[in-house]
């Protein structure tokens, strides 16, 4: 009897996720239906013209070298000229973009980091990883005896790694992490505790590890998660027992998610070898970003950045190319990995300066380039 209450409760749950993928597949056509155009097709239709770059427009007039391991992650802070960055070496090393020199190298108490950040004012950065917790360095604080930088906060709570930190813009005293027990969490970084979870539990959550977050500079309430489950999800810290919106179309992990400057829209890239382009208003997919290639490998988007006005979109892959997208016309203007000074490894991250007048990448062949606009270039 029991045997068969197991089975046929199996059963029941099969038809139920046949039932579920039917209508997904059901709404996905419907969607697509409702979408008649996307952005290139509508900016072609009003005769817009894509950005012309050249391989001089923007050029690589830094390199930061210092890590002995592959570069994870890298943050930039709001004031423009400084850089963190992490590495498989255990280190987290910040720079001074102007001048390359390393005003800190810090050793982590555990080596495998994965991601960190610069807070809002500078103060401090944060890193996370395979240790499931996130840490916090005082950039003030008094070296030891033997230079390293004292531990002054310890962020615990997560029961998985850490993929992704960031600070809430304008807050030294507030963060959200994403990890790989496929919640979020928004830290009270001055008692250490948690303020609220987003995921877990919830019916609305993501449903395998977080890979990445990113939070609205316009409105600070609202983040954005990516995650292996394929989908993105718009959260609002005032309500965490469920996600606003689930974001389908990707095919594959989704690494990186980044809001657009308005703060209407973000961008994705994701295993699937494609960067896509979301409007949190009404959870369409505007815009999908690929580029074929010949040999039937697809390479994977690790990290993506938006340019000041939204027009260039950064992305970064793991065969070592970095796209620099017309986000309007959905064209490839330049291609950072075949001109001259490119990175010899997969671009694991890359970032703008708060100004948008600089582009940082940081690869696995353990460098970290600073690329400037050039020629007649100004900042777009």
């Amino acid at each position: 009897m029991v045997n068969m209450s197991v089975t046929e409760l199996k059963e029941r749950h099969m038809a139920a996720n046949q039932t579920v993928n039917t209508l997904r597949e059901r709404l996905k056509q419907k969607r697509l239906h409702l979408l008649d155009t996307d952005v290139a097709g509508y900016a072609r239709s009003q005769g817009k013209a894509p950005v012309s770059f050249g391989p001089t427009d923007l050029v690589c007039c830094r390199i930061l070298q210092g890590h002995t391991g592959k570069v994870y992650s890298l943050d930039w802070t709001p004031e423009k000229n400084r850089i963190v960055s992490a590495s498989q070496d255990g280190r987290l090393i910040v720079w001074n973009a102007l001048t390359s020199q390393k005003t800190h190298a810090i050793k982590l108490p555990c080596a495998w980091v994965m991601t960190c950040a610069f807070s809002p004012f500078g103060h401090s950065v944060a890193c996370g990883g395979l240790d499931s917790v996130c840490s916090i360095f005082n950039l003030n604080s008094p070296t030891d005896k033997e230079g390293n930088l004292p531990l002054s906060r310890m962020l615990s709570g997560h029961k998985g790694y850490v993929s992704a930190c960031q600070y809430v813009p304008d807050e030294e005293g507030h963060m959200i992490t994403g990890s790989g027990d496929q919640t979020c969490i928004l830290w009270d970084i001055t008692t250490g505790l948690r303020t609220s979870v987003f995921g877990g539990e919830f019916q609305s959550g993501h449903s395998a590890d977080v890979l990445s977050v990113s939070i609205n500079a316009s409105n600070p309430k609202l983040f954005v998660s990516g995650s292996c489950d394929t989908t993105a999800r718009l959260w609002d810290t005032r309500v965490a027992s469920r996600a606003q919106r689930t974001f389908y179309g990707h095919e594959g992990d989704v690494n990186t998610v980044k809001f657009f400057p308005d703060g209407n829209r973000f961008g994705t890239g994701s295993d699937d070898g494609t960067c896509r382009l979301f409007d949190i208003r009404t959870g369409h997919q505007l815009q999908v970003y690929y580029q074929p290639h010949g040999d039937g490998d697809i390479p994977h988007v690790t990290s993506i950045a938006f340019s000041i006005s939204g027009r260039l979109l950064f992305a970064g892959y793991s065969n070592g190319d970095c796209y620099m997208w017309d986000t309007l016309l959905a064209k490839v203007v330049l291609n950072l990995g075949s001109v001259q000074n490119s990175h010899e490894g997969r671009i694991s991250c890359l970032g703008l300066s708060a100004d948008g007048s600089a582009l940082c990448t940081g690869s696995w062949d353990t460098n970290l380039k600073i690329w400037a606009f050039g020629g007649h270039r100004t900042v777009i």
